[in-house]
């Protein structure tokens, strides 16, 4: 049996199905305006679900009412959300789009991902391997020379934003450096390590700008060497070491703006590095 109406109003509550729903309540008791739905259920086009594929279904709205202007959205929740997963699935959210986020995230577990990780600023105890420690930057590839084993690597830290240029020089007397070292370097903060190759060629650094390297050897001997050319970028600020706080949240050049956006920001403290006595 089927009604036909065009409008209907209930006071107190709707249920739709059996049994007793303890979160509406029952009798007297009964929350007015409360809904009841045993499920399944579905909202939008009727054609969305193919066959009963959860509790509540909702697809677009595709309402012909000439006063019925739909929306490009099938949920959208204003007031806070909480999710508990069951083992009805393998996950408890699978989520198929690009997604948005405008504030912060607290994670508990592991971050995996498939694809690119970007953002302006990672900042914290950062690691590419699980169960590695806090705050060291690893890699963790296969041995490619040993079968069966792995390969795990740190990186090399230190209080600045560094770079580094390296190499072998062969009877020559000036390092040429990338031509991009000019825009990205501070040309005072550039330190050399030199290691003869063959034999003692007291070798010293005559001088150096943001392009060369000068170099001189004893009695004109020829040049055999490797080299490392370090210097501080000078594209960003000059990193705070120090400084007083209970974690990396607290650090003065990160600045957090009202819709949750981390920046990196100077400060009066900040400045790079220089050999310069």
């Amino acid at each position: 049996m089927s009604f036909n109406l065009d409008d209907v109003q209930v006071g107190g509550t709707l249920r739709v199905g059996t049994g007793v729903c303890p979160a509406i309540k029952d009798g007297d008791e009964g929350i007015n305006g409360a809904v009841y739905a045993e499920g399944p259920v579905v909202f939008g086009t009727q054609q969305a679900f193919p066959q009963e594929q959860a509790t509540l279904m909702i697809g677009r709205t595709t309402n012909n009412d000439p006063d019925c202007d739909p929306s490009d959205r099938s949920l959208w929740v204003k007031g806070n959300t909480r999710l508990q997963g069951d083992d009805g699935t393998a996950n408890a959210l699978n989520i198929t789009g690009n997604t948005v986020q405008v504030g912060n995230t607290d994670q508990t577990g592991t971050i995996t991902a498939s694809g690119t990780v970007t953002g302006s600023n990672f900042v914290g105890d950062v690691s590419t391997t699980s169960g590695t420690p806090p705050g060291c930057k690893l890699f963790d590839i296969p041995n490619p020379s040993k079968e069966g084993h792995r390969l795990a690597h740190a990186c090399i830290e230190g209080p600045e934003v560094g770079v580094y240029y390296r190499g072998r020089l062969r009877n020559k007397k000036v390092i040429e450096l990338p031509h991009y070292w000019k825009g990205l370097v501070h040309t005072d903060s550039i330190s050399v390590q030199l290691q003869p190759i063959g034999a003692h060629q007291d070798i010293i650094i005559k001088r150096w700008d943001d392009t060369k390297i000068y170099l001189q050897s004893k009695a004109n001997f020829p040049i055999d060497c490797f080299y490392h050319v370090y210097g501080e970028r000078k594209d960003v600020d000059g990193l705070v070491v120090e400084y007083e706080g209970k974690s990396c949240e607290d650090h003065p050049q990160r600045k957090t703006d009202d819709d949750g956006v981390v920046t990196w920001e100077k400060t009066s403290s900040s400045s790079h590095n220089t050999w310069t006595q």
